[in-house]
């Protein structure tokens, strides 16, 4: 059976390519397309396809926010995230959020439709070229500043806008605990708020973009 796959992409040309790309593929068959995170919720409901591309920057909503949404909707939904930001920060919320794969899309072809054909059989399971230096990267970074891995995990979850109750809520801890893993991050930063904390974050390499 063949893989049925939609690609989601704010991009004509971009959506084009991809369309064709699948359409080349004996294994794959285009589910159809859309340009925005209304319509790809739709068209989800509508087609049932396999696997979605699905890219980073949507008119209407955060790629990876949406990546999220149908996460919970459709637990076996293969989602290849595609994006031209190849940034570590991006990297690993696209992991965070539920998502099959990771694929910049300066990526070969072949890269590209490996990560299709994975997410079609380990929608649960995340892959992406170079995750092992990523971690590395975000590993070296916190080491240099002196974060512990629960002060790296709390910088994370600020940069993508998160109050302290929902920061509580993702790491299984009281909101006194979150509230205590934010003061001292913002100490080991030399800092006082969250702006100044992302800012000084970015500038130390231990985030690459704030959400």
């Amino acid at each position: 059976m063949a893989i049925a796959v939609a690609v989601i992409e704010e991009h004509t040309l971009t959506r084009y390519g991809l369309a064709r790309l699948v359409d080349e593929q004996p294994d794959m068959a285009f589910a159809g397309e859309a340009c925005s995170g209304a319509e790809a919720l739709r068209l989800v409901a509508t087609r049932r396809p396999t696997v979605v591309t699905l890219a980073v920057t949507l008119p209407d909503i955060d790629g990876i926010r949406l990546a999220r949404e149908l996460r919970d909707r459709y637990p076996g939904l293969g989602i290849v995230v595609l994006t031209s930001r190849g940034v570590d920060d991006v990297l690993f919320r696209a992991m965070e959020t539920g998502a099959s794969a990771f694929v910049p899309k300066t990526a070969p072809t072949a890269e590209v439709l490996g990560a299709i054909r994975h997410a079609a059989v380990a929608a649960s399971s995340f892959t992406a070229t170079g995750l092992a230096s990523a971690f590395a990267r975000r590993q070296e970074a916190g080491a240099r500043v002196g974060l512990s891995p629960r002060e790296r995990e709390t910088l994370q979850l600020l940069s993508r806008g998160l109050s302290v109750p929902a920061i509580a809520e993702l790491m299984h801890v009281t909101q006194s605990t979150a509230k205590t893993y934010v003061t001292r991050l913002y100490d080991k930063l030399g800092v006082s708020n969250r702006a100044q904390a992302l800012m000084t974050a970015v500038h130390h390499g231990l985030i690459q973009s704030v959400a």
